[in-house]
């Protein structure tokens, strides 16, 4: 490590393919001049976008904001099946998939829209037995993984196009999407459930991801440009565009920066004063510094994280 070490505060990176999420934070650590570093929702080596890196104060805000919805845009191939359930796996099994019809397709779409019951790949972080999934899996003792419940609010096909040259009978379709989702949905495994309901079995071949909360591309900067000029968002201004906000008195700022309970703010509000949404909120000091991330329970405001 060399040089000064940057304040506290966010990184959003534009995550490049053929890197991990791990690979990103080491680069963010060097650029920062600090190993206080981590991130917020791994993205895997194929994937690109957005990947939420948080320095020093502010990787304590990560487990919080990993818990995000995500928004992704996909490409899901029809007619191939693979042992990863996306393009880096082994072709496992082929069917006619250029034959799929708009309506079929649009059926299959909506049954897998909602509160719904998703097997994570098989080959994934997931530890199974204090093993991790893909060890198992590679290891020749793939797991049975247990369905876990996720909701995907939105699964929207924007465009469908034959492969051409791609030699299987029946032929590869490409199916363009954008998905809005909870934390934990794994978008090789709709590709898989797509291609299962379909018939024709299915992978990811691309996966770009262009939000994770209130973080989205247009913050997002290159490595390379990150190299050029490290941009770290400060951790009042991280946690604002993260959590509903919540003004403090002087009084209260002192009280809950020393690990005390306040009054709920929250309750059945009011047209003046709205309901604090549930989950964590943002407390800041009246001179705009963030103070606690802080939960609602039994009428009491409690610190979650205390920052000043």
């Amino acid at each position: 490590m060399s040089g000064t070490p940057v304040r506290s505060g966010l990184v959003i990176v534009d995550k490049p393919g053929g890197m991990t999420s791990h690979d990103v934070v080491a680069r963010i650590r060097r650029l920062a001049g600090t190993r206080r570093v981590g991130h917020a929702g791994t993205l895997d080596p194929m994937a690109t976008g957005v990947l939420v890196v948080g320095v020093e104060k502010a990787t304590r805000l990560l487990g919080y904001l990993s818990l995000a919805d995500k928004e992704y845009a996909a490409t899901i191939r029809l007619g191939q099946s693979t042992t990863t359930d996306d393009a880096e796996g082994e072709i496992t099994g082929t069917a006619p998939g250029a034959s799929v019809g708009a309506e079929a397709l649009a059926a299959a779409v909506a049954g897998l829209v909602g509160e719904i019951e998703q097997v994570p790949p098989a080959v994934s972080a997931i530890k199974v037995g204090g093993q991790r999934a893909y060890r198992l899996t590679r290891a020749g003792a793939a797991p049975d993984l247990a369905p876990r419940p996720v909701t995907v609010h939105e699964f929207t096909v924007t465009a469908v196009r034959p492969v051409r040259g791609a030699g299987e009978a029946g032929g590869i379709l490409d199916v363009d999407a954008i998905v809005r989702c909870s934390s934990g949905t794994y978008i090789r495994a709709l590709a898989r459930d797509l291609g299962a309901e379909l018939g024709t079995g299915g992978h990811l071949t691309r996966l770009r991801r262009t939000r994770v909360g209130g973080y989205g591309l247009e913050a997002a900067r290159t490595l390379d440009q990150l190299a050029g000029a490290l941009e770290v968002l400060p951790l009042a201004q991280a946690a604002s565009a993260a959590f509903p906000r919540r003004n403090l008195t002087a009084d209260e700022a002192r009280r809950l920066a020393n690990g005390g309970r306040l009054a709920a703010a929250g309750g059945a509000g009011t047209p003046a004063a709205p309901a604090v949404p549930p989950g964590p909120t943002a407390a800041y000091a009246p001179d705009g510094t963030l103070i606690a991330l802080v939960t609602e329970e039994s009428g009491q405001a409690r610190p979650l994280v205390v920052f000043a």
